[in-house]
């Protein structure tokens, strides 16, 4: 039995598949973890800042400053300050002990570093996305020559697809009170904006979604081709960019945390890229990944300047836990 989905422009219905059977419902789910023979049950207390602040003391951590430990913890919380002082733990760290001369203000030290790393990321990868957004909607709408080729059925590789696609654009309509697409609604009689108005709307992630889900070999090629790349390479990279943006956007841990997908390594492209051996994992390489993408978008980028600054303020960061190699500045990405 088809199910109506409303599509806010126009109040036009459209008839959709059923949506998917949830893969787990709360009783398999609760299922699961009788299987798991090393659970135990969560028993720790909550723990005012005040008590915190004499736990991690207790624990050999340096606190020089109570009163304003105590502050940063009832401002930032523990929980989130905790990934910043675990490295910090003497081994094995099971037994969370610090190690000799550790202190809070290493801590906050971790802490802001990361908080500004973050923000050079967010803005890097800001000027990418612009331009991933121009070369998606110029090479498709060439090649379909449709300016309403995002909402045709025949360009998705599934009806399912295009079901799921027209889910998320419709969500981003939906919630969107740009005056542009205000504009569309009340001007003209398409049930739909055209793509280049579309994309201004859709976050990185749909209209990478959206692209991969695409039918035609050729559209996807020549996006990737644009900026020096094989298909293949081209999509995984982007990914690990919106993931990247992600966790800048959400203010997630980033300066020393490994990726949950592992970025795929070019056997060749048309721009300069890192000879030496690096960890994909790491954040460096996703700094490489950015700093390619610039390199094309804007060959007089400034990025490594900006690098190197903020790396140069905090010398006590071991650029090592974030995957850079030694000589990382040889490379010719970064010059």
């Amino acid at each position: 039995m088809a199910k109506s989905l409303c599509i806010p422009n126009k109040n036009l219905i459209f008839a959709s598949p059923e949506p998917a059977k949830p893969l787990y419902n709360a009783q398999m789910c609760g299922s699961f973890f009788l299987f798991l023979s090393n659970v135990i049950p969560y028993t720790k207390n909550y723990k005012s800042a005040g008590e915190l602040v004499a736990l991690l003391q207790s624990r050999g951590l340096s606190i020089s400053d109570t009163v304003k430990a105590r502050q940063y913890l009832q401002t930032i919380s523990y929980y989130r300050l905790s990934a910043y002082m675990h490295p910090l733990l003497a081994f094995p760290k099971s037994k969370n002990q610090y190690k000799a001369g550790a202190s809070f203000k290493q801590v906050m030290m971790l802490y802001r570093f990361d908080k500004k790393l973050r923000l050079l990321l967010f803005n890097e990868i800001g000027k990418i996305e612009i331009a991933l957004r121009t070369a998606i909607i110029d090479e498709c709408t060439l090649l379909f020559n449709n300016p309403f080729w995002m909402t045709d059925k025949t360009n998705y590789i599934t009806e399912s697809k295009y079901w799921k696609t027209m889910f998320l654009i419709n969500h981003e309509i939906e919630k969107s009170h740009e005056e542009f697409i205000v504009h569309f609604r009340n001007t003209y009689s398409n049930p739909y904006p055209p793509a280049w108005i579309l994309s201004e709307i859709l976050p990185l992630g749909v209209l990478t979604n959206l692209f991969m889900n695409l039918k035609s070999p050729q559209a996807k090629k020549r996006v990737a081709l644009r900026f020096g790349l094989q298909l293949p390479v081209f999509i995984s990279w982007v990914t690990v960019l919106t993931l990247t943006r992600n966790a800048c956007c959400h203010h997630a841990r980033v300066w020393n945390k490994q990726n949950t997908i592992t970025p795929m390594l070019p056997k060749r492209t048309s721009n300069t890229w890192i000879t030496m051996t690096a960890n994909p994992l790491r954040i460096y390489f996703d700094l490489c990944i950015i700093k390619y993408f610039l390199c094309v978008v804007s060959p007089n980028n400034d990025m490594t300047d900006k690098l190197k600054a903020l790396l140069a303020n905090y010398p006590l960061v071991d650029i090592a836990a974030m995957g850079f190699p030694k000589d990382w500045t040889k490379e010719a990405l970064w010059n």
